[in-house]
């Protein structure tokens, strides 16, 4: 029974700087996209992953997960919201996007 993968991209102020289409990786594979306020889901392989969101050159920090057959795994993502954060982002461009497990 494969396991579920669900990424939601939660907007709690009007502040986001990256606010384009996000571009969701596991394990090196785009396998969906996701738009501000919306929960993507997907079924996956039981075992090791690791997932990450991108947009244009900027990206969140790889995400390193085990999930077990049947399980759910939740994510949260969203863009920097403040502008030092932004700043260091183009300088370093994972710092421009935040991915947190819940």
């Amino acid at each position: 029974m494969p396991a579920t993968l669900n990424v939601k991209r939660e907007t709690t102020s009007l502040m986001e700087l990256r606010r384009g289409t996000f571009q969701i990786t596991l394990d090196g594979t785009t396998v969906g996209t996701i738009d501000r306020d919306q929960t993507f889901e997907t079924p996956i392989e039981p075992g090791d992953h690791q997932l990450q969101v991108r947009i244009g050159r900027y990206s969140s920090t790889l995400r390193t997960f085990d999930v077990a057959d049947g399980a759910s795994v939740n994510f949260r993502c969203n863009s920097a919201r403040i502008w030092p954060i932004y700043l260091a982002s183009l300088l370093a461009p994972s710092l421009a996007l935040i991915l947190k497990r819940e």
